[in-house]
Parts: structure tokens; sequence; C-alpha cells
């Protein structure tokens, strides 16, 4: 006979044996975009290599770049998806996104930066779609400091699918971390907030709920209000009722 027994007294997994987690957590950033084996590698079990171009979401086509995460305590480890396209981001309202080189973006309908007075003209140009939010990511898993560079020199290459300057500064920035807010979806998927990352110093709790209290900002998927790392318990938060997509994508305000 061999069966792993615990005491009934005792907590364990059930249902697919993975325990879910919602608050705030430090992450370190171990893949993204991994083969098949390198998810292996990492100890996460999937049959079929995984697609990150040409991934049909709502009718439309995108490019998807996947960031798995890990927590070191509690031991875990999750995943989220940026969806981009190597195409200009234009608002409903036909206004164009700009961006430049330390990682500001903002909507106007000529270049930023004569719109703005905050908006530096350090490398001006058109954002792409998905581009913002990779950025926002970056900023805090990389610890910029505001006003400092922080943009892709391979950007083009990188919203058609190409992510190997994602991948060697991952491989330079072994030790660092980022906080995220965690979530669950329909009581079993793991998600990860995507409108605001947090720098691992200062731990700023206050930002996440400035974001979460934005009228764009709400998290599709049940989380506490502490935002205090812990397992999931059903019915913490009910989410907003309208269905999004899973992965992190801009919305034409």
């Amino acid at each position: 006979m061999a069966i792993s027994a615990n005491n009934s007294n005792e907590e364990v997994a059930g249902g697919s044996g993975i325990p879910l987690y919602v608050g705030i957590a430090p992450m370190k950033v171990v893949a993204v975009n991994p083969t098949l084996a390198e998810l292996q590698a990492i100890g996460v079990n999937m049959q079929n290599e995984p697609q990150y171009t040409d991934v049909s979401i709502g009718g439309d086509q995108y490019n998807k770049l996947t960031f798995w995460l890990q927590c070191l305590e509690p031991n875990f480890t999750t995943r989220f998806d940026v969806l981009v396209k190597p195409e200009h981001r234009v608002a409903k309202s036909g206004k164009l996104q700009w961006c430049n080189s330390v990682g500001q973006f903002a909507f106007a309908d000529q270049k930023a930066s004569e719109a703005y007075e905050w908006f530096k003209d350090t490398g001006v140009r058109q954002a792409y779609v998905g581009e913002e939010t990779l950025m926002d990511f970056i900023k805090a898993y990389a610890n910029v400091a505001n006003g400092d560079e922080c943009a892709f020199e391979t950007i083009d290459r990188i919203m058609a699918g190409d992510v190997t300057e994602i991948k060697q500064l991952v491989n330079a920035l072994s030790d660092n971390r980022v906080r995220v807010l965690l979530g669950v979806k329909d009581g079993r998927y793991q998600q990860v907030y995507t409108k605001h990352f947090g720098r691992l110093k200062p731990f700023r709790k206050d930002l996440f709920i400035k974001q979460l209290n934005d009228d764009y900002g709400a998290f599709n998927a049940e989380y506490n209000s502490s935002l205090e790392l812990e397992k999931y318990v059903p019915g913490l938060i009910a989410p907003d009722p309208e269905p999004v997509a899973e992965a992190a994508v801009d919305s034409d305000w």
C-alpha cells in the first residue's frame, strides 16, 4: 500500500492540489515566454508547447508576453500575460498614445510633450498596444527611479513576439523582486492585478488601493480587503460583474 496520509485535523490542498493566494506578494521573475522544457524545469506541468504569437482573444489577434513569478515565502509560482501588438495604440476618441525613453505614457492629439508640461520630450514616439502595461511592470521590477531611462532598444521586435531583450534583463536582475496583487477568479484561477505593480521598497499598499479605486482600475477577481498575503478563502470580495479577458488588455477608453 502506498498512501500519503495526513491527520484529518490537518489542512491540505484539495481539488487540483494547488493552494491559491490573495493579497500583495513580493515575487521573483523566473521565466518569460518559456518553452515547455523550461516550464518543466521550474516545476510547471503542461502537456503542450505554449503559444505566444498570433493568439486570438475576443476575435482579435495578439502576441503574448507571459511572465512567470515565484514567491519564496510561502513558496508558489504563478503567471500573468500582457497582450501586445506591433500596432500603435489609439483611443476611441482618436487621441494617440505617446511614450518616451523615461517610461512616461500619455494620450494627446499631437505629441504629448506639447500637451503636458510633465511629459519629457526625450525619445518621444507613439506607443504600441500593450506597451504601457509592460513598461509599468518593468519600472517596478527593475526599480527604475522616476526620470531615469526605461526603454527597450528592440521594442519593435518585442511587440512582434521576440522577447530576447526582456529575457536578458531578467537574467541580469535575478535578485530583484516586484510586488503584485493576487486574486482568484471563479474560485480556482490565480490572477495577477495588472493595473499597478509595486516596488519592493518602500512597500506602498496605498498605491494599489488608489489604483483599485480608479474608474479603470477594477480587479476582476476575488481578493482580501486588507491586501495582506494569505491563502484564499472563497467569498472575500465580489469582483466587478463585467467580464474581462484574463490577460492584460489595453482598454480603449
